[in-house]
C-alpha cells in the first residue's frame, strides 16, 4: 500500500491488486458509518487506487489507514442486486469457444456467478464487476466497437459490465437487458455501487 497527498484534503491510496480495493474500500464504509471518518466527504475506488476527498488531517489518516489489516470481503457480504438477461449477443459463440462451452454454458457459467462492482466508470453508471473465475477471463476485442448499444452484457479481462448508454465499446458483447443502470430521476442514480454484489439471470428473448 502507498498512500499519496492528492491536494489539501485528499489522499490517493494506490493497491496491489482488485481485492486490496475491495477490502479497503469496505473497511472505509465501514468506518465511515459507524463515525470514525465523520469528515470524509468521497471514498472513490478505482482499479489500483482509492481516492479519499474531505481530509481534516491527511498526515494523520494516512498514518492510521496504512496500520489497517486488509480482509477480504465476505462473499455474502453488501446489497444484491437481480439483473435479467438475455443471452444472444453478438459475441457470444466465440466467448462460448474460449471457454469451452456453448452459448448454453456461457449463461450457466455467467448467470451462476454472483459478482461484485469494484468500481464505476467509464461512463455514468458503468460499473466494473468481478468474480468471474480465471480461466473464463478475456483479453479486450482487438478492434473496438463504435458503438454499443444500450444495454449491453460483455466482458473483457476479469470484468463484466452493462453498458447504460450508447458508446465505443472494445468487450465482448453476450447478452443484453433491459435494466435501467443509470436513471438521473431515482434518488441514487446509478443501480450498481461500488460494493453491490449482483446476479445475473437468464431471461427469455
Amino acid at each position: 500500500m502507498r498512500i499519496r497527498p492528492s491536494g489539501p484534503a485528499a489522499l490517493l491510496v494506490e493497491l496491489d491488486d482488485i481485492a486490496q480495493v475491495q477490502a479497503l474500500h469496505a473497511e472505509l464504509l465501514r468506518r465511515r458509518t459507524d463515525g470514525r471518518l465523520p469528515a470524509l466527504t468521497e471514498i472513490v475506488p478505482a482499479a489500483r487506487t482509492i481516492l479519499l476527498d474531505g481530509v481534516e488531517d491527511p498526515s494523520a489518516l494516512a498514518a492510521e489507514v496504512v496500520s489497517w489489516p486488509l480482509v477480504p470481503v465476505e462473499a455474502a457480504a453488501g446489497p444484491l442486486v437481480v439483473i435479467p438477461v438475455v443471452y444472444d449477443g453478438e459475441d457470444l459463440t466465440w466467448v462460448a469457444q474460449q471457454w469451452g462451452v456453448d452459448a448454453t454454458g456461457v449463461a450457466a457459467i455467467h448467470g451462476g456467478t454472483v459478482l461484485r462492482a469494484a468500481f464505476c466508470g467509464f461512463a455514468p453508471g458503468f460499473a466494473y464487476l468481478t468474480g468471474l473465475a480465471p480461466r473464463y477471463h478475456l483479453p479486450r476485442r482487438p478492434t473496438p466497437r463504435p458503438r454499443v448499444p444500450s444495454g449491453a452484457v460483455a466482458v473483457a479481462g476479469e470484468f463484466t459490465a452493462v453498458y447504460p448508454r450508447p458508446s465505443p465499446g472494445g468487450w465482448h458483447l453476450i447478452g443484453r437487458t433491459d435494466t435501467e443502470m443509470w436513471d438521473p430521476s431515482r434518488a441514487e442514480p446509478a443501480l450498481v455501487a461500488p460494493g453491490t454484489r449482483v446476479r445475473f439471470v437468464p431471461a427469455g428473448p
